[in-house]
């Protein structure tokens, strides 16, 4: 099997890859061409290559994998997703492209990898529908657990959205510049790391601004909390939450958060009911909340536990 260059922006690439990865994780996780490009867009500060491997001139497997070249004490790098097709499995190529890998992002100054979860995540981690031999795989080759993530969804037809009393807080699209430079602040004061990163690379993108809530408490002049929002057709792909098991139309919400000074008063509750009733007002069904390990909390709304992953690293210190 010949090994080559994942070329980033090229739609054949794309499309093999997109085939390989619906091929070896079944209809329930398929992806399409224009999600594996939206995931290898250039991210500001990040570094992603990839391989991918034919055999008899078809595709027979790719993997890509990011590191972060902006902050050199961010030491951990990423496999952003690997497939291999099912009737060549087992026969090295696995381990082949996953060697490759580590070695680049150890080049990359990287000390430790992470299955999924980077910064244009495929998945949070290894989705667990999926069986033991992947884990098993991982295993073999030095990947230990570090715990689980889940997806959360539910049915918004029947979210119960009686009147709010009068005073409430309120959750509201942003839609002007004053309203999305007041984001842009308040990610930076409350949640500086990857959240705030990445709305700013959303709207460096030209995402839609009103993909995005606020919580203004009532006669505020700062937000109290955020939610970020995702429809059919927003920026970041809706096929990224796997939402294929729920009913037309689809939709997600998350991150969300609150502000630190702001906390204990209920607004995370708040912020919760609000992206559901305003998901639900724009007519969405299928609604998923994602990478969370707050399954308890979320069930207060009438999500249930969609979609489990694990989350596998390993130590690649040179």
């Amino acid at each position: 099997m010949t090994p080559m260059e994942f070329d980033l922006t090229h739609h054949d690439h794309h499309a093999a890859a997109a085939a390989l990865w619906t091929a070896a994780c079944g209809p329930d996780l398929a992806i399409s061409p224009a999600f594996v490009a939206f995931n290898t867009r250039p991210t500001t500060g990040v570094t992603q290559a990839g391989r991918l491997a034919l055999r008899d001139g078809q595709p027979a497997g790719f993997i890509l994998a990011s590191a972060v070249i902006a902050d050199p004490t961010l030491t951990v790098g990423w496999v952003d997703a690997i497939a291999v097709a099912p009737e060549v499995q087992r026969q090295g190529l696995g381990s082949a492209l996953l060697s490759w890998a580590e070695a680049w992002l150890r080049d990359h100054g990287c000390t430790q990898v992470r299955i999924g979860g980077s910064l244009r995540p495929f998945t949070p981690g290894l989705p667990v529908e999926l069986g033991p031999l992947p884990q098993e795989f991982f295993a073999r080759r030095g990947y230990h657990e570090e715990g689980s993530e889940w997806d959360v969804a539910r049915d918004l037809l029947a979210y119960p959205d009686p009147p709010l009393p009068a005073g409430a807080p309120s959750l509201r699209p942003v839609e002007s510049a004053a309203e999305q430079q007041a984001l842009l602040d308040f990610l930076s004061r409350e949640f500086p790391g990857r959240w705030h990163f990445e709305c700013q690379e959303f709207f460096r993108e030209g995402g839609r601004a009103t993909d995005w809530l606020l919580l203004w408490p009532a006669e505020a002049e700062q937000p109290a909390g955020f939610c970020q929002i995702t429809l059919e057709d927003s920026l970041r792909p809706i096929e990224r939450f796997y939402p294929h098991r729920l009913p037309h139309p689809w939709g997600q919400f998350g991150p969300l958060g609150v502000a630190r000074e702001a906390r204990g008063k209920g607004y995370g509750a708040v912020v919760v009911d609000g992206a559901a009733r305003h998901l639900k007002r724009l007519g969405v069904r299928g609604c998923v909340i994602d990478w969370t390990d707050l399954v308890a909390f979320y069930g207060k709304f009438g999500f249930t536990p969609y979609r489990q992953y694990r989350v596998l690293v390993k130590s690649v210190k040179g």
